[in-house]
């Protein structure tokens, strides 16, 4: 984005990467992730290194064949903004930080001056002065432009009205992971690389923040969304979403009802999220009677003609009436990977914003984590 300070990276959406970029970033989690969780892991269960008598060191003792985690927070401080309550983003931001050798310093909207007694625009200033990256969980999408139009420091958008970049990154990172799943037997080479196919993707519920980055990003990336929401211009994407939507011309891929049913058609992975969203509680009656109809069920998805091993993505925290316990806690569901997954997306991101101030890595294994020859 614009910024008069200029050369400072940030991150408001998914839509402000190109395709390169998201593929890039998607691959440096997995680099990331493979590369931490053995370090992770109890000593006695730790992968052995070898030595010059055989086997017997583990990765703490030595990291002569293992590798190590790149310490690129070193003696650095990350901001976290949060003006909303976060479990996921919280926990994956403060374990990230200290994975990569910094220091995760919260503020919650209760412990400083935020948009209070003092503007967004000399908050930014202040905290750019002492902290090396801020990542911003807020109300309107608005203060975080407001806070990074005025930081000396990258601002990476850890939740806003309009946008959630790192839920959407997570989530690619799981259907990643998860390749092999949605493979038509006998369509890969034995012993090759899973890569994912283009997906049909069905989004059954309100146009919130997660809907929104899943529009601008994944028609991008050769997979089809299917949105069904109610009949009512409160739950369809704003002006500002969907501009950038035809922008990138990603509304080619998308196909949007009111009608559930007819949204899962063909679906390979169902999403669904929140239907009341902070600061929305007043509406929860209203949204209740709207919504009926949209719980994900076995029963919607099989009467729709869902794909017979159709997934189940949801950012979480969840509501039994956005999705029943069958659907939620069964095979299909793919909901706790998809939470684990916060923790390495967002680490990603603080090595390459906050740490090297840009997009595209460039380091020993990515080529391995891509699959590319």
């Amino acid at each position: 984005m614009a910024n008069p300070i200029k050369g400072v990276p940030h991150l408001m959406t998914l839509a402000d990467l190109n395709v390169h970029q998201i593929h890039k970033i998607v691959a440096h989690s997995r680099y990331l992730k493979r590369t931490s969780l053995p370090w992770l892991a109890p000593l006695s269960k730790q992968p052995k290194a070898p030595t010059s008598h055989g086997y017997g060191k583990s990765p703490s003792q030595s990291s002569s064949m293992v590798r190590t985690i790149p310490r690129t927070l070193d003696r650095k401080t990350i901001a976290l903004l949060f003006s909303k309550r976060s479990t996921r983003t919280r926990v994956a931001a403060e374990t990230a930080a200290t994975l990569l050798g910094g220091q995760a310093l919260f503020l919650g909207r209760d412990d400083i001056q935020l948009g209070v007694n003092e503007s967004l625009r000399d908050s930014a200033r202040v905290i750019a002065g002492m902290c090396q990256g801020i990542f911003a969980r807020v109300g309107d999408h608005e203060e975080i432009e407001e806070l990074a139009k005025y930081s000396a420091v990258p601002v990476l958008n850890a939740l806003s009205s309009l946008w959630h970049p790192t839920q959407v990154l997570a989530d690619l990172l799981t259907l990643q992971e998860k390749a092999y799943l949605f493979e038509t037997p006998g369509s890969r080479q034995p012993g090759s690389y899973p890569r994912l196919r283009p997906l049909t993707i069905a989004y059954v519920g309100d146009s919130a923040n997660v809907l929104h980055d899943m529009l601008v990003t994944y028609p991008r990336m050769g997979h089809q969304l299917r949105v069904a929401s109610p009949d009512n211009e409160k739950y369809r994407a704003p002006k500002a979403v969907w501009d950038r939507v035809v922008e990138l011309e990603c509304d080619k891929g998308i196909f949007w009802t009111s009608d559930p049913r007819e949204a899962v058609h063909g679906a390979d992975v169902v999403v669904t999220d929140t239907w009341i969203s902070m600061g929305q509680e007043a509406e929860k009656e209203q949204r209740l009677r709207d919504f009926q109809g949209y719980q994900v069920t076995e029963e919607l998805c099989r009467e729709g003609g869902a794909n017979p091993e159709w997934k189940f993505m949801h950012c979480l925290p969840r509501k039994p009436h956005e999705v029943d316990d069958e659907v939620f806690y069964g095979p299909r569901s793919l909901v706790f990977q998809e939470a684990d997954n916060r923790k390495w997306t967002i680490m990603a991101l603080f090595d390459l914003l906050f740490g090297q101030w840009r997009f595209t890595p460039e380091l020993p294994g990515e080529r391995e984590q891509t699959g590319e020859n």
